[in-house]
């Protein structure tokens, strides 16, 4: 199984064309863009969701209805970003002096929620099968056909929302990519429980629903771990990296306590540097600015950083 990339900081990504607009412009640059691929996404997601709820009703196979169920997913998740993303969008204010860019972050981790609900009824049906309370699915060609195309359809919709997910930075198209990744897997246990009904194995069906509900579990679990980072303030850029770029700037002494937390295009960074203990205050102050700047320049993701100008240690230097 293809492992998702939740993306790092550890080298510079790809939206450092945006650094030349102020931070309430691009905020709303990129809103609009996550936005326009939601959209887009939404329409293809309904359009599966309702090809494959209509081939599982006339069937009555409980892994197409399932892996129908977990499309539902995604239409509602495509629901849920296109509101969130707007108001992750907004300037900070009295009440959130960091901006609301973690509301984006708390939409991708919600998506566990629902593929909890579509797990347990997965499971749910699947159990009513097993026990004899659900009649023997009728599978035809078409429903071979149907989920063969919808496996294209997931496959086409993965490569471009990861593209864009990567190239944006946004936890929400990483949840919903990943997710569908989830669907692909689902998609083609279905068709294997197809062939296995066709050919007399009835049994197949409700095995095929339980493994997908496997696969929703997994999905889950893999958007609540990518997400809790984030919310956790799990480090964002290594302290080598920074360390190697202070120590770069002529003047500079070294540096200690280095932090960074937030997500991968909202980077809240603070450090001390160490500078000669003769340095008048005004030459120090235009000399953190010095090193600001090329902590940006080099991870324009970083939204803010507070520098803390402070001696060496006794016996350091």
């Amino acid at each position: 199984m293809l492992r998702p990339h939740w993306p790092t900081l550890t080298k510079s990504a790809p939206i450092t064309s945006l650094h030349t607009m102020s931070a309430g412009d691009k905020a709303l640059d990129r809103s609009r863009a996550v936005r326009r691929v939601l959209a887009g996404l939404l329409v293809a997601n309904v359009a599966v969701l309702i090809t494959k709820a209509t081939i599982g009703a006339l069937t009555g196979s409980l892994a197409v209805l399932g892996d129908a169920l977990h499309s539902s997913v995604d239409a509602t998740y495509n629901v849920l970003g296109l509101v969130v993303v707007r108001v992750a969008a907004k300037e900070p204010d009295e009440d959130h002096p960091y901006g609301h860019r973690k509301y984006e972050t708390v939409a991708a981790a919600s998506v566990t929620v629902f593929l909890l609900l579509v797990m347990i009824e997965v499971l749910r049906n699947a159990f009513n099968h097993l026990t004899g309370r659900s009649a023997v699915p009728t599978i035809t060609a078409a429903s071979f056909a149907v989920m063969l195309a919808t496996v294209g359809v997931n496959l086409l919709v993965i490569s471009y929302e990861t593209r864009e997910a990567g190239r944006l930075g946004s936890e929400v198209l990483l949840a919903d990519a990943l997710q569908t990744r989830g669907d692909v897997w689902t998609s083609v246990t279905v068709i294997g429980a197809l062939i296995g009904t066709k050919s007399g194995i009835a049994i197949l069906d409700p095995m095929a629903a339980l493994l997908v509900a496997g696969f929703i579990g997994h999905a889950g679990f893999q958007i609540a771990r990518a997400t809790t980072r984030i919310l956790s303030d799990r480090i964002v850029i290594a302290e080598s990296d920074i360390e190697r770029i202070v120590n770069g700037v002529p003047g500079v002494l070294g540096c200690h306590h280095i932090r960074t937390r937030g997500s991968s295009d909202h980077v809240f960074l603070d450090l001390h540097v160490w500078l000669p203990p003769a340095m008048p205050l005004t030459e120090a102050h235009d000399l953190s600015h010095v090193v600001k700047d090329r902590l940006i320049a080099r991870y324009p993701q970083i939204a803010d950083a507070i520098i803390h100008i402070e001696p060496p240690p006794p016996r350091k230097f």
